[in-house]
């Protein structure tokens, strides 16, 4: 079996990933932020702290895509894809770029978009379970195979697979958050089950690569632990994060029913059914 030490070249990603991911961050800030703009000049309110969200996945994309970060070649791959992968889905689904949408565009584009978030393929790919499987199932297969390291003799396919990280992370973090409008709205039980699914798979697939470099590649072991711990930490800080939006949702939706409830019952002079008492 070849034997080889991945190195990056220039700084950040390979190029064509590179151009891709920051013409991506860059178009798609800027017309995030233009139809923002729009939606405000005529009288609709849209919270700054959403434009301020996506900007900031934005340029964790970006930095992803041109800055080569420090440690050795296999730490700075994993910083790259702890941004690219997790780290910029999350912040950008926090700003919920297709709800601006549907606030934003025409009735024409309006009608596309709907027909498209409708479609069937779409309704597949964030069912929660299905997302998770695919954001883990490729890293798995990324690592654990010989992926990595054919990936890195052929720009074509490190092209390929920086853009299914950052798309199976989009599509995870929009089906497990759920603010932007879905074909279905899954639950919270489902939802949270998908996501303490993957961050199980995600920090033994870490463990893995604490023992093992992949496949093809020779890194050096220090090199090989610090890109591990880093995968191991970032995925926990992601996923926490991700945990703390379906609490919210979680807590708000009880918060909604129990005032269902109180309004129900207010001209009747009887508690609402989820009252307790004191003993």
């Amino acid at each position: 079996m070849l034997e080889l030490t991945v190195h990056q070249h220039g700084g950040g990603q390979p190029g064509g990933a590179a151009l891709l991911a920051a013409g991506f961050a860059l178009g798609g800030g800027a017309g995030y932020l233009l139809a923002a703009a729009r939606l405000r000049r005529r009288g609709d309110r849209w919270p700054l702290a959403r434009d301020l969200t996506f900007a900031a996945g934005a340029a964790a994309l970006l930095a992803a895509a041109l800055v080569t970060p420090p440690g050795g070649p296999f730490t700075a791959h994993m910083a790259q894809h702890v941004a690219t992968g997790m780290v910029a889905p999350l912040l950008l689904v926090l700003a919920r770029p297709v709800t601006l949408g549907l606030r934003s565009l025409p009735p024409g584009g309006r009608r596309r978009l709907l027909a498209v978030l409708r479609s069937r393929p779409v309704g597949l790919l964030v069912n929660p379970p299905v997302a998770a499987l695919l954001d883990l199932g490729g890293l798995w297969l990324l690592y654990r195979t010989p992926l990595f390291a054919a990936a890195h003799e052929r720009p074509w396919l490190a092209v390929l697979v920086h853009i299914h990280v950052f798309a199976a992370g989009l599509l995870f973090s929009a089906a497990v958050c759920s603010l932007d409008p879905l074909p279905r709205r899954h639950g919270v039980v489902l939802r949270s089950a998908a996501l303490v699914g993957a961050g199980g798979a995600h920090a033994v697939l870490a463990k893995t690569l604490y023992a093992s470099a992949p496949p093809g590649t020779g890194f050096a072991p220090g090199d090989l632990s610090a890109a591990a711990e880093l995968m191991y930490y970032g995925g926990d800080l992601v996923e926490i994060a991700l945990a703390a939006v379906v609490g919210l949702q979680w807590y708000a939706a009880g918060g909604r029913r129990l005032a269902r409830e109180g309004r129900r019952t207010a001209g009747t002079g009887e508690p609402p059914a989820s009252a307790s008492y004191g003993q």
